[in-house]
């Protein structure tokens, strides 16, 4: 079955002087790949660390596009190096690092494959309901995940924003967690990339039923970005937020 792809993508400054948050996507007829990255480190140091996460997963995967799980941990690990690496670039960069969720489509063989590290997140959604999402590398993600902590208390609790693992933390202590299985694509398949940002004021349910109501990709995140207005409404310095969504379709005959 062939498929085509309708893609939008956003990205909001929030109550921030700027924006840490990068996004970006390439495509050639049979491949494509998203990345969305939110960068950490002051003084510019994001913004650079979280540019630097999308162009070098893009380029790599554009060189070569492999979204084998080896392939997807290589150029997340790759990205983590290079964050390193340029921090010698200017002293306002030594602290530099950014979250990276990314997502490669095979359009060839109609699959999809994903990786990240820290809490920019994945939805996956079939028949308009959320049937997955990404786990953070985060404080409150292993206390939910350990039983400490129940899921709704995870947006509001007190350390949500300590990460256990982000791209500069170097090698030994970098966390990627990378789809074990391709994704068969079907016609109606959305997914959703998005920085805590957007998925800290926007829950579960909420994403759906905006989804359902959306009658493009591109109106379906205007609707998510006046959630998050709303939902921020009380934190005049709420954070970047920034989206990327890929919508499934089946391709005129």
């Amino acid at each position: 079955m062939a498929l085509q792809i309708e893609l939008a993508i956003q990205s909001r400054r929030g109550g921030r002087n700027y924006n840490e948050d990068a996004c970006g996507h390439w495509n050639s007829d049979s491949h494509l790949c998203c990345v969305v990255a939110d960068g950490a480190g002051g003084h510019g140091g994001g913004d650079k660390a979280s540019k630097l996460a999308v162009e070098h997963i893009i380029t790599t995967y554009a060189a070569a596009p492999d979204g084998s799980p080896g392939a997807i941990r290589s150029m997340i690990t790759d990205a983590d190096r290079t964050i390193i690496e340029h921090r010698a670039d200017d002293t306002k960069q030594r602290n530099m690092h950014s979250t990276v969720v990314a997502m490669f489509v095979d359009l060839e063989h109609n699959t999809a494959a994903w990786g990240h590290c820290g809490d920019s997140r994945l939805y996956a959604f079939r028949n308009g309901r959320m049937t997955l999402r990404t786990r953070d590398h985060s404080v409150v993600q292993s206390l939910v995940d350990g039983g400490l902590l129940t899921e709704d208390k995870l947006r509001t609790h007190p350390q949500r924003s300590e990460l256990l693992s982000a791209l500069g933390v170097g090698e030994e202590d970098l966390q990627v967690s990378v789809s074990a299985e391709p994704w068969r694509l079907a016609p109606g398949d959305v997914f959703l990339l998005c920085t805590d940002g957007l998925w800290e004021y926007v829950e579960d349910d909420q994403l759906e039923a905006a989804l359902a109501a959306a009658p493009s990709a591109h109106a379906w995140l205007q609707d998510l970005e006046k959630r998050v207005l709303a939902g921020a409404a009380h934190k005049p310095r709420h954070d970047n937020f920034s989206a990327l969504t890929v919508w499934v379709g089946e391709a005129p005959l």
